[in-house]
């Protein structure tokens, strides 16, 4: 099943060019520019304070740029507020799982399926009931259709990530913001989550662009990878290419352990 939308075949799924924004005298971001593709899985990483938060925000609407643009599928999204932004086909997850803890799974995937309709004013039991069907498929999808009935504050940390993901395809992206998506996972749990992140995003034909800071995930599941340092991207390529990439060594591996190869410490 895929998403795409096919009066914009031809057109990259999230183009950006020239994107940048301050904060006061400090320059965040400057003349960012990538493009993702459908199905494609595009890492963006960097050192702490980089600015890929501030990427972001820009993308969805959070944070209004000083100058560039963000056009999904061929439509600009700059100046647009971050619901209009979803609406458009712009998911987000973020580092920090919101889900609902009294509500059962399946009616937190059900929320999302009813903020689509514009039904939220109208949650009662009959109108969650109404898109029990569609919210058991997703869940199925992420492996959680059997703890559909259960309440998210009960869950295992990876199973409320896979809950977040299920929820964010809920709105059918065409575009997908992944925010640190294995974020304080057992190693384990953040292979699973990828490698299904990464399935799901070439089955249904959606972009992803995700952050993470384990290297190993990041080499094991991204299509590219660009590099952003003090506010510029300094290097776009695969794996290898970043791996050996000066730069990116001078730079980026200066933090420590990544890259699967570990300094030598100093005794």
């Amino acid at each position: 099943m895929s998403l795409a939308d096919p009066q914009s075949a031809g057109l990259p799924a999230l183009a950006v060019a020239g994107l940048s924004k301050s904060f006061g005298g400090v320059q965040a971001v400057k003349d960012v520019a990538f493009q993702v593709a459908e199905g494609e899985l595009l890492a963006l990483i960097g050192p702490n304070g980089a600015g890929k938060s501030t990427c972001f925000n820009m993308l969805n609407g959070q944070i209004r740029p000083d100058r560039g643009s963000v056009k999904l599928n061929g439509e600009e999204l700059v100046g647009r507020s971050p619901a209009q932004i979803w609406r458009r086909g712009v998911g987000r997850t973020f580092q920090i799982t919101a889900t609902f803890p009294s509500m059962t799974v399946a009616e937190n995937v059900a929320m999302v399926l009813m903020s689509q309709k514009r039904e939220l004013f109208s949650f009662t039991r009959s109108a969650v009931n109404r898109h029990r069907a569609r919210a058991l498929e997703l869940l199925d999808m992420v492996g959680m259709a059997g703890q559909a009935d259960r309440p998210c504050g009960v869950l295992a940390y990876g199973d409320l990530k896979r809950v977040e993901l299920a929820v964010a395809l809920g709105n059918e992206p065409r575009v997908l913001l992944m925010d640190e998506p294995t974020a304080g996972m057992a190693p384990r749990e953040r292979v699973a989550l990828m490698g299904l992140a990464a399935r799901l995003a070439h089955e249904m034909g959606v972009a992803v662009l995700f952050t993470e800071h384990d290297m190993d995930i990041v080499f094991s599941h991204a299509d590219r990878i660009i590099v952003l340092s003090r506010g510029e991207l300094i290097a776009e390529g695969d794996a290898d290419q970043i791996r050996s990439d000066p730069l990116v060594l001078k730079t980026y591996l200066g933090e420590g352990q990544v890259y699967g190869q570990d300094k030598k410490r100093k005794e």
